[in-house]
């Protein structure tokens, strides 16, 4: 379960403060009962509001499936007979090349 954003704790601590003290001044109760129930009320719709704040949306990379797939190709650098780290880095931009024209071969 992912922790709670600083907006998502002040937006639901907000709304429980002052959606109590709205409720306790419009239904003018003095039972415990009553104010049980409104403070139940509070917390429930200060965690309705809180899970429903947008997350922040995740930064996407920029590598591409080829380069990932030629880096893990590439295993460990300390293998004999191993592709150096220059290896790796040069592999790279051509897998990138290679979807290219994979891509523009698909358009046609």
């Amino acid at each position: 379960m992912p922790r709670p954003t600083a907006a998502q704790l002040s937006y639901g601590s907000v709304t429980v403060v002052f959606s109590t003290l709205a409720m306790l001044l419009l239904s003018g109760t003095g039972s415990e009962l009553g104010i049980a129930v409104i403070c139940t009320a509070a917390l429930a719709l200060g965690l309705l509001v809180a899970v429903t704040v947008p997350a922040p949306a995740r930064r996407r990379t920029g590598t591409t499936g080829a380069a990932v797939s030629a880096i893990q190709d590439a295993g460990p650098a300390a293998e004999p007979g191993g592709r150096t780290l220059g290896q790796v880095q040069s592999a790279i931009p051509a897998a990138r090349a290679s979807e290219r024209v994979g891509e523009h071969s698909l358009r046609r």
